[in-house]
This record gives C-alpha cells, structure tokens and sequence, in this order.
C-alpha cells in the first residue's frame, strides 16, 4: 500500500465534480490531444456499479464464472483484465493504480475517487447550483469552471477552454515528473 497517492511512480490527476458536471466528456476531448502531443495515458474510472463487460456464453464469461480470480483476455490489438474480488467492495484508488503497468506510462487521469487524497481538478458548472468542493478539499489544485469566482485560493480555469486545461495540465506533469525524479 502507498503512503500517499501523490508519491506513485506515475503522476495522477483527478477530475472530481458532482454527478452531470461533463468529467466523462472533458476527458475524451483532452485525452486526443494530449495523447497527440505523445502522452501515454491511463484512465482509472471509478464506479459505484456493478460492472460486467463480458458476455453470457463466451469462453472469457466460462472461465471467470468457473473460478478464476484473474482472467487477461489477450487479443491482437488489446488485452483486457478481468480481476473478481472476493469481498464485494470498493477498492482504494492505492489497490487500483497497481494493476497499470506504470512503466509504459506518462500520466494517469483519475475520475471519481473524490474523496481520496491525491491531486484534483474540480470540475464546476453554475448552472447545477452546487456546493464548490475545494473548500473542503485541500487536494483540489484547481478549478476548472464557466463562473470567475472574486475569492478562490486555487488556480482558476475556464472550463470551456480545452487549450488553457491542457496547458495546465502540461505544467503539472512537468512539475510533476521533476518531484519524482528527484
């Protein structure tokens, strides 16, 4: 287990925000142009259902219904890992950065595990009429946002503007790689 999230061997970044604030719809137009600048880039999602992407009746479905604790279903253009849990759950952010093979990574985005302690940018639109997070959250760096706030002790950012997100979070990562290179 880590002493902190932020010490991983790969720098992470959070996106945390309430339910319909768009962090899904963020990280798939930031993650094109950040992987075309040469990024290798994980995402952790985190979900409070129950997830099943395998279906009834395939050998993958067989072999984890049998049993298995692990499956990697191993194809030609990708591999994909199943792990069954015994205790049924939520796993620790720390539990699930260890099955990445950080070596081939850049930058992990993490969205969801709000509450865990690592670094984050919330995501806020006016229009949902809900409650900043940052206040209450020491590990919140940033604030990504359609409203200019008089008192906010976090660096600002215009929610809408995909260039000033990236070069922030280009900023972070090379801050980032210099702390845990040291």
């Amino acid at each position: 287990m880590m002493s902190s999230l932020n010490n991983f061997s790969v720098p992470l970044l959070g996106f945390a925000a309430y339910s319909g604030t768009g962090k899904t719809t963020l990280l798939t137009q930031l993650i094109p142009q950040l992987t075309a600048l040469g990024l290798n880039i994980a995402v952790v999602k985190h979900s409070h259902h129950d997830i099943e992407i395998d279906k009834p009746g395939k050998d993958s479905y067989q072999l984890r219904k049998a049993g298995a604790c692990q499956l990697l279903l191993a194809g030609t253009k990708r591999a994909i890992l199943f792990n069954e849990y015994e205790k049924k759950e939520d796993k620790k952010l720390s539990e699930q950065l260890q099955l990445l093979d950080a070596d081939c990574l850049d930058l992990v985005l993490v969205e969801g595990y709000r509450d865990e302690p690592f670094n984050k940018i919330e995501l806020h639109r006016s229009s949902l009429n809900k409650a900043y997070l940052f206040e209450n959250d020491t590990n919140i760096i940033a604030l990504a946002s359609d409203k200019k706030l008089q008192n906010c002790h976090v660096t600002q950012l215009d929610i809408n503007n995909l260039s000033q997100l990236i070069q922030f979070i280009l900023d972070y990562l090379q801050t980032q790689r210099s702390k845990l290179n040291r």
